[in-house]
């Protein structure tokens, strides 16, 4: 089987600001919408995603969340 050649994803450029998220996460300037400290590693990616997306960088739309609406 030859494998066909995938498509990028993210651009380079949303690739630089989720790195630009992860570096602030880690000097602890990383804030959330409600001005809370960021510590998680997922939400600091998802923070980079959204603010890439605002810029209109090539970043796929959110996916919609399943966790909340699952039964325990």
């Amino acid at each position: 089987m030859a494998k066909t050649s995938a498509r990028r994803r993210y651009s380079r450029g949303a690739s630089k600001d989720v790195a630009s998220a992860m570096r602030r996460r880690k000097h602890g300037t990383l804030r959330s919408g409600k001005g809370g400290k960021v510590t998680s590693r997922r939400q600091a990616i998802a923070i980079g995603l959204s603010e890439a997306r605002s810029k209109g960088k090539k970043v796929p739309r959110k996916r919609r969340s399943t966790a909340r609406s699952r039964p325990r």
